[in-house]
């Protein structure tokens, strides 16, 4: 399928081809939030943790005698009940497991969240940006004059290169590598764009069952 190309300069745009088997899916959104959830667990593992009953240090000798002391009865200073003692059902940090995605799946659910944002309309490929482009304000004029807002940059090395000075600092934007394109930034954004390139390598990943 042949897909609009448009050009940062404002000049004569062209078309790119690009595959049906990535850009024209249908969407599973069961299969999407799997991966998004499996995507966060990654970024943020558990990791806090607090000493239970058997990991305080110390005497285990009773405080006080089993029966005679008119209290109640106590078995060590371990316990979560003193100050220094374990603490009761606390984080146990790495205990807590992530779940395992295969490739395969992975690569799925990427292909389906750029068909959504193609079916939406909200995916748009830029051609190569082989000139660098200083000054926000310019940058900043192609998009409003796309009406782009809220926007995602999926790049190649050198575009990055040449509009990374000009598009860091604009609210609302966020800028990766094409190797960095993931489902959950692909559904943060309203707006996607990706240079002819990137397409091109995330096309080849896909479809390469070597890769």
């Amino acid at each position: 399928m042949k897909f609009p190309l448009l050009n940062i300069d404002g000049g004569k745009s062209d078309s790119i081809e690009v595959s049906e088997k990535i850009f024209k899916l249908k969407v599973n959104y069961r299969l999407i939030k799997f991966v998004i959830d499996w995507q966060l667990n990654h970024a943020k593992p558990r990791t806090a943790k607090t000493k239970q009953r058997n990991e305080i240090r110390g005497s285990t000798k009773k405080i006080v005698a089993q029966k005679g002391s008119g209290g109640a009865r106590h078995a060590s200073k371990k316990a979560p009940l003193f100050v220094g003692g374990g603490v009761a059902h606390g984080p146990k940090g790495s205990i807590y497991k992530i779940k395992k995605i295969n490739k395969k799946v992975r690569k799925l659910a990427l292909a389906q969240s750029l068909s959504k944002k193609s079916n939406d309309k909200n995916l748009y490929i830029l051609a190569d940006v082989k000139k660098e482009i200083k000054k926000t304000k310019e940058f900043n004029k192609f998009l409003i004059k796309n009406n782009l807002s809220n926007v995602l940059i999926i790049s190649d090395e050198n575009s990055l290169k040449n509009i990374n000075k000009s598009a860091r600092n604009i609210k609302n934007l966020k800028l990766i590598k094409e190797e960095g394109a993931n489902i959950y930034d692909l559904f943060k954004y309203t707006s996607v764009i990706m240079t002819s390139t990137s397409v091109k390598k995330i096309q080849d990943r896909i479809l390469n069952e070597k890769n």
